[in-house]
Order: structure tokens, then C-alpha cells, then sequence
């Protein structure tokens, strides 16, 4: 099979507020090189990014503004409908699989443009497992942010905000003032995000323990608890737990995470949520007397989703606000003891976007790359093709009406 060259322009990131990410950092951009003969990679310079343009020159990494000569196109966030080029294959974050309201018009311009759309969201391998994420960065930053809100609630400690540290480094150094009182701490989710809030929670030295013990026993300490889907959701008529069964029809299932509502105090909530499948409260759970948890780090973001306290996102600069139980409405962060603080910042990784880049870039050189130069023998690019010949792929056929505005 003879390998074809491609030239791989990463992008300015067009869309505000302005994301400081890249696909691949000035050193992953030489290994990607390397590693692929056949790569070219050239750079559209930006003044925003949090790798400067110094820094891909000083690696040898063309500047280029024009990319119209590119054969593939890789950004981070969606790519505002101006800036897209006719025919090029580009890879972006495009947010439009769940038909999201705000970028229907940007699918509608990339078949209008022929473009061919590959989304780093439907990237999988053949068992259906994504392969690039930032979501581990997501809930180191979300974990630390909940931690950080938590003592600020209570005037416990007061931490930096991770998007004034330079790097995880300097993050890391703010691990030592949290000193948390023997409170319980919830973790939901089994992937990348919960992973990621882990490390963080591990590294303060806060102990792990089982769901048993920290729904019935109590502690000296503060300590966390991992809760996968099977220990919050129930199906009625069936007794035995299926993750396969809940995942293909989420719509039977019913939520027993009222039982973790009375022992816990800060929720940090990290499984990705089906729209189809349970919340995890309700409003009605968050008046009653024994709703004991009062702050929430929303991880996942998903407004008006599994947290029904989050109403709406928040962002890196003022990244909290109140929920009080009694009349539903939103307030400002701390306005008064009884209400459930709740962090819902939707663009996490951002304020540690070096490190969230760099190992984004490590994901994209170990799982896309090969298959950019091999035929995509195994079908990831291909599955992972939103548009393409100015029109939607089979598997996102469903968007059509989406696209069409209807």
C-alpha cells in the first residue's frame, strides 16, 4: 500500500470565549513527525493560545496563516461558520451529536461547504470505547474547584484558582492547605472524568472507602466513595444489575441515589448521563430535611440534566452560583447557609491547558494518527464521520432534520 503525504494544519481557535488548547503541543507536533514520516504539520498563528508562536518556531514548526493548502485541518472547539474552508477533512469538537440548539448551523454549513467532519466525541475503537478525551483534566480541575468551593463555603481554607496556576505543578502545590473536617464526599462515574477527580482527592490524602461503609459507618476523616451506576439506579422488575441492559435502555431504570443524598456532603459528579435515563434527585429530594449534600461540583455540566440544581453553566472566571431549595431559583455563590452551592463550569480543561493538551496530543499521536496512514484498516475514522461529500454518514443520518433547521 503506498502512503500518501498529508499536510496537517493546526488551527487558530476561532470561537469565544477563546479556548487556550491545542491538539498537539509544539513537542508532540516533532514526535507526531517522527513517528509518521508522511505527517506534515504546519501552525496557525495565534495570540491566545497557551502555547506561544515562539514556541512551535523554536522547534522548527512552519508558522502558516493560509491553510487552504492543508489536507487536514485540527482544532479543539467548533469552528465558527466563517472560518470554515470548502473541502477539507477537519477534526473539532463539534458539539452537534445530541443536536445541540446552538450548532445546527454549523452542521448546515459543513455540508453546504463539502467538508468532511470527523469528531474527536465519536473517535471509538470497534467496542465502541472513545479514544481522545480531555475528560481526565476535566475532573482534576472539577474535583479541585468542588474541594475549593467547599472551603470557601465553610471559610475552611482558601486555594488559587487553577486557571491562575501555570501548570498541574502549581496546582498541586495548594493540596496542602485543604484541611476538610470528617465529611463525605460522592465521586459518580467509572471513565476517564471520575479517573481524574480521583487522582485529586488521592493526592489531598483523603481516604477511599466502600460504598457500604460510607453509607453506614461513620469516620474521623473526610473520605470518598465511588459510585458506578449500578449502585444509584435500579430497575424494577429485574433484580439482578445488567450495565449493558441499562445503558441500551436507560428509560426503565429508576434512581435510588435518594439514599446517598442523606450521608453526603459534596458531590462531585462525573458520570456522563443519558437524557433517557433517571436524574439522579429531584428538586421536590433537595426541600426535604434530611438532603444533606451542599455543595455540588457538576462535572459532567449537563444543564437541566442529571443534577437538577444545575440550571444553567457557569464559567472559569465566576464559576459557582447558589441554589436554594426552597423557592428553586438561582442565587449568588454563599448567599446563605441552607443553599446547595454548585460549580457547573462546562469548559474545564481549559484552565490547565497545557497540561490538558499535552496529553490530549499523547492520545492523538497513539490512537489516530496510525490511522490516518494506514487505510483506516479498522474503520475509526470512519465510524468516527459525522459528514462527508456534503452529507451526513449513515450512522448520523438522525441529525438530517437537525441540520435542515427543522
Amino acid at each position: 500500500m503506498q502512503i500518501r503525504s498529508l499536510k496537517i494544519g493546526i488551527i487558530k481557535e476561532g470561537k469565544v470565549p477563546v479556548d487556550k488548547r491545542v491538539p498537539l503541543t509544539p513537542k508532540k507536533c516533532v514526535e507526531a513527525m517522527q513517528a509518521f514520516p508522511h505527517a506534515h504539520v504546519v501552525v496557525q498563528p495565534s495570540p491566545v493560545r497557551s502555547f506561544s508562536d515562539a514556541e512551535y518556531v523554536e522547534l522548527g514548526i512552519p508558522l502558516q496563516h493560509d491553510l487552504s493548502d492543508c489536507d487536514i485541518l485540527m482544532g479543539v472547539k467548533e469552528v465558527p461558520v466563517e472560518q470554515l474552508i470548502p473541502n477539507k477533512t477537519y477534526f473539532f469538537f463539534s458539539h452537534t451529536i445530541k443536536k445541540q440548539p446552538r450548532n445546527a448551523r454549523l452542521l448546515r454549513a459543513i455540508l453546504d461547504k463539502n467538508i468532511t467532519l470527523i469528531d474527536y466525541e465519536t473517535l471509538t475503537d470497534a467496542k465502541g470505547k472513545r479514544l481522545v478525551a480531555f475528560g481526565r483534566y476535566a475532573g482534576i480541575v472539577g474535583a479541585y474547584n468542588g474541594i475549593l468551593l467547599y472551603g470557601k463555603k465553610w471559610k475552611l481554607f482558601d486555594l488559587k484558582p487553577a486557571h491562575l496556576c501555570q501548570e498541574m505543578e502549581d496546582m498541586q502545590e495548594e493540596f496542602f492547605k485543604v484541611k476538610l473536617p470528617p465529611i463525605k464526599i460522592a465521586v459518580t462515574g467509572g471513565g476517564r472524568v471520575a479517573g481524574g477527580a480521583m487522582e485529586v482527592l488521592d493526592k489531598m490524602g483523603i481516604r477511599k472507602v466502600s460504598v457500604f461503609d460510607y453509607l453506614y459507618k461513620q469516620f474521623k476523616e473526610p473520605v470518598y466513595a465511588q459510585l458506578h451506576s449500578g449502585d444509584y439506579n435500579t430497575r424494577p422488575d429485574v433484580e439482578v444489575w445488567d450495565s449493558q441492559d441499562f445503558y441500551q435502555h436507560p428509560e426503565r431504570y429508576q434512581s435510588t441515589f435518594r439514599k446517598f443524598t442523606k450521608v453526603t456532603d459534596l458531590l462531585l459528579a462525573c458520570a456522563y448521563w443519558d437524557p433517557q435515563a433517571p436524574k439522579l434527585f429531584t428538586e421536590e429530594d433537595t426541600r426535604q430535611p434530611d438532603f444533606r449534600i451542599n455543595t455540588i461540583a457538576d462535572i459532567t455540566c449537563d444543564v437541566n440534566g442529571s443534577i437538577p440544581c444545575t440550571k444553567r453553566s457557569a464559567t472559569i472566571d465566576d464559576p459557582a452560583y447558589d441554589y436554594n431549595p426552597e423557592s428553586g431559583a438561582l442565587e449568588g455563590p454563599f448567599a446563605k447557609p441552607g443553599n446547595i452551592t454548585v460549580m457547573a463550569v462546562d469548559n474545564l480543561p481549559c484552565e490547565l491547558p497545557r497540561n490538558a493538551s499535552r496529553d490530549f496530543g499523547r492520545q492523538l499521536i497513539d490512537h489516530v494518527f496510525p490511522h490516518l496512514f494506514n487505510g483506516d484498516a479498522e474503520g475509526v475514522l470512519a465510524r468516527g464521520t459525522i459528514a462527508k461529500d456534503g452529507k451526513l454518514t449513515e450512522r448520523f443520518a438522525y441529525l438530517q432534520d437537525y441540520a435542515d433547521g427543522k
